[in-house]
């Protein structure tokens, strides 16, 4: 399926795109305290072994050209966050989606589907080809809302080596 097919797909999207979303998600601007808080509330949720992130890092993250920061809201409180970076390769320009969390209070209340929408409506704006990402299998709910987004599952190995 093509990113053009599956925006063609959505019916409920977010802010960004232009089309109503009943969670507003925005892109992070800069490294808040009330950014950085969440993210320290927000990824020990994703991951047991990620340090904390550092208000340098994080905007590292917001001021480069290559990744954004997804941030959504509900009752003006930051639920859920997503990364995206878009990249050239020889090949095409690629996009790829990381550390995807949402509040576990904010859970089954559209906040992944609302995040991921706007993922794909800013990297399709940006030219790029395909939008990637991995999901731990236990992961269960977010396996499923990635299928129902459109993403096909890839038969393929990823590999990690760290340095």
């Amino acid at each position: 399926m093509t990113l053009s097919n599956l925006l063609g797909n959505v019916c409920n999207t977010d802010t960004i795109s232009g089309m109503p979303s009943a969670v507003p998600v925005e892109i992070a601007s800069q490294a808040s305290e009330e950014l950085v808080a969440a993210c320290h509330h927000l990824i020990p949720q994703l991951s047991s072994s990620a340090q904390p992130i550092t208000v340098s890092e994080l905007a590292e993250i917001i001021n480069s050209d290559s990744t954004l920061m997804f941030v959504a809201r509900i009752d003006n409180k930051i639920v859920g966050l997503l990364t995206l970076a878009i990249f050239r390769i020889p090949t095409a320009v690629r996009a790829w989606i990381e550390d995807v969390v949402v509040d576990s209070s904010a859970r089954g209340h559209g906040v992944g589907e609302a995040l991921n929408h706007a993922a794909i409506a800013e990297a399709k704006r940006r030219g790029a080809k395909t939008v990637d990402l991995t999901s731990r299998p236990s992961r269960e709910a977010a396996n499923k809302l990635y299928k129902r987004l459109g993403f096909v599952e890839r038969d393929t190995n990823v590999y990690r080596f760290d340095t």
